[in-house]
């Protein structure tokens, strides 16, 4: 019984998944949809890690938070919309600023 409600709840929905993705376009009103539900997501879950922090953020200023952002969001448009660049200049101004005290 495990067995079967593990595959129905996992696989089932992958082969339904791949059984119906032939028919949609990436131009199509329900892929436009999903692209905004999860970027709006993604915008919220960063948002709430900024303003309330969790766990050892807590211990880092808003200021430190929000420059890393800043930068972040600065090198991203940079490097030509490069992903990895606005990460690792985010990620290395937090480091930084965090290791000076700010």
């Amino acid at each position: 019984f495990i067995l079967v409600a593990g595959w129905l709840a996992n696989d089932l929905w992958r082969f339904l998944g791949v059984a119906f993705s032939g028919r949609l376009t990436e131009e199509s009103p329900v892929f436009a949809y999903v692209r905004a539900v999860a970027t709006a997501l993604v915008a919220g879950v960063i948002a709430q890690l900024i303003l309330y922090p969790t766990g050892d953020l807590v211990a880092t200023s808003l200021t430190l938070r929000l420059a890393a952002v800043a930068i972040g969001f600065t090198a991203f448009h940079l490097a030509r919309h490069h992903v990895f660049a606005g990460v690792a200049a985010g990620e290395a101004a937090f480091v930084l600023g965090w290791w000076v005290g700010i």
